[in-house]
Parts: C-alpha cells; sequence; structure tokens
C-alpha cells in the first residue's frame, strides 16, 4: 500500500494477506481526501475497520492528531502496529478489538471523521452506520465504502447522517455522510 499525501506521501507499507482484506484503491483514497480536504490537522479520526490502516494512515499523513485503527484480526493488527513504528506515527493507536464491542465502548461525539470500510461478505454497514452516528460529532463526517449504494428507502442511514457525495469505482461504492448539525446521535 502507498500513502498518497501528506508527510509520508509514497511510503510503501506492507499489507498482509487475509479473509475479507481489501485496501482502499488509490483512486477512490485520492477523490476521499478531495472532498474531506488535504489538511486534516488537528481531527480527530477513527478507522473501525482497518484492515490495511490505508484510511487511517493517510488522515495520520494528512495531519490528523489522532487516529484510532480498530482490527479484529491479530495478525492483521500487529501489522498496523509494525507499520505504525516505521512511520514513527505517535498519534496513531492501534485497538485489537471487535469493532462493534470498541465502538460501543467508545464515548459519543468523539471524532470528526470516522471511516466505516467493513467486509463487503458481512451485512455490517447498516450496524455500522449507528455507531458512527453516535461517535462522530456534529458537523463531522463518516466515510462508507460499501458493494451497494446507500440510496432510497431501504439505505440503513440513521436520520442524524445525510449522504453529501458518493461515487463508484468499478464494484465499489463509496459515500460521504455528514452529521447534520441539532441533531443528537441516534
Amino acid at each position: 500500500m502507498r500513502i498518497i499525501g501528506g508527510r509520508w506521501k509514497r511510503s510503501l507499507l506492507p499489507v498482509l494477506e487475509a479473509e475479507g482484506l481489501r485496501p482502499t484503491p488509490d483512486r477512490v483514497r485520492e477523490t476521499l481526501f478531495n472532498w474531506l480536504g488535504q489538511d486534516l490537522t488537528g481531527l480527530a479520526c477513527l478507522d473501525l475497520f482497518a484492515g490495511s490502516g490505508a484510511l487511517g494512515f493517510e488522515a495520520a499523513s494528512r495531519g490528523a492528531a489522532t487516529v484510532t485503527l480498530v482490527e479484529a484480526n491479530p495478525r492483521v493488527a500487529k501489522q498496523l502496529r509494525d507499520n505504525q513504528y516505521k512511520l514513527d506515527a505517535s498519534q496513531i493507536r492501534v485497538v485489537q478489538a471487535d469493532a462493534f464491542a470498541a465502538a460501543a465502548q467508545m464515548p459519543a461525539d468523539s471524532f470528526d471523521v470516522v471511516f466505516l470500510d467493513p467486509p463487503f461478505a458481512e451485512d455490517w454497514i447498516g450496524p455500522a452506520l449507528e455507531h458512527a452516528a453516535r461517535l462522530t460529532r456534529p458537523g463531522g463526517v463518516v466515510y462508507v465504502e460499501s458493494d451497494k449504494a446507500l440510496v432510497g428507502a431501504d439505505a440503513p442511514v440513521p436520520a442524524s447522517l445525510e449522504v453529501v457525495r458518493q461515487a463508484r469505482a468499478g464494484a465499489v461504492h463509496f459515500h460521504l455522510l455528514q452529521r447534520r448539525e441539532g441533531h443528537g446521535a441516534d
């Protein structure tokens, strides 16, 4: 995996082969960080299904004050820690735990940006969005990658979140949602 912007631009980080692990492609990350703005200085970010850590490391490279990477697979979590050490990324914290259990323990309104890229084989978007709605500060954003678009009446989007950008790259749909001002977490 290659970091595409910020302090560690062009840094290559190893990624383990693991079931369900698909790093976010460069083109998709480039679009995402164009949407977010290139400078994330001072922001608190959460990558709830970290996997390769591509999104979290990219956020840290672009100045995020804190980045929490949650990964259930112990081997993958170790690789994330190794990459954190390689970059001397003190603002990154790796949590080896089930994403939903970890999210349930985190205080509400803790993050400016939440990244959600759960395994496509699981039907986790709805529950993940419920946690993200609670964890995202008012005005904060949630990024979601999925195998289908989050549109229509059956989309599992909580009322406190609104889809503000969306695109598709091959089989991957990606979305940026914003927490509505004045809405408490659902």
